[in-house]
């Protein structure tokens, strides 16, 4: 019994040192507090909604935007100047590969991608799509064509990351269509 315990303690040991010594790749841009900033340069307000979507909500969702949801429960940011929609903004936050990346999904008063802004980002650094990938989804609506391959090209050395970021842009799309636009 002591041997086991001294084994476990001396692989623990070493597990500790070892992560210790290897650096953590997660980086933040941009706070909570400064998400809206960035969205919303010209908002007076944002007002956030949290919608518990029913099962035929969620199925619709899923099927619009060929992506599952985690949760029931969808909070949209309304940005307003005076009584204007200046637009709206779905977080997305999903595992790339092992490690976790957060995004803001800012859609213009008629439902298109307006920008996308990462806001965390945990896998290293090289994997995350450029400012400039970004730029492709922007007044982009949902359409069979917003896809990897098809509309959107591929990150070469990030297959994953483009992949889950499109995966959210059609989330935030297809949450849009289905519980804020006109059309429902």
């Amino acid at each position: 019994m002591q041997k086991t315990t001294l084994t476990g303690l001396a692989v623990a040991t070493v597990t500790a040192i070892f992560l210790s010594s290897v650096p953590a790749a997660a980086t933040v841009f941009h706070a909570r507090s400064q998400m809206f900033e960035v969205a919303f340069p010209q908002a007076e307000s944002v007002d956030a909604k949290d919608y518990f979507i029913t099962k035929e909500q969620r199925a619709a969702i899923q099927q619009l935007a060929v992506s599952g949801l985690d949760s029931d429960l969808i909070t949209v940011y309304t940005a307003k100047r005076g009584e204007e929609v200046l637009g709206h903004a779905i977080l997305d936050t999903h595992v790339v590969r092992t490690l976790p990346e957060t995004f803001l999904v800012v859609l213009d008063p008629d439902g298109n991608v307006a920008a996308t802004h990462i806001l965390a980002f945990h896998e290293p650094l090289e994997y995350m799509p450029s400012d400039r990938w970004l730029a492709l989804l922007e007044d982009r609506s949902l359409t069979n064509d917003l896809r990897l391959g098809r509309d959107i090209a591929g990150i070469t050395g990030s297959t994953l990351s483009s992949r889950a970021v499109l995966g959210g842009v059609r989330r935030a799309l297809a949450i849009y269509e289905v519980l804020l636009s006109e059309k429902n």
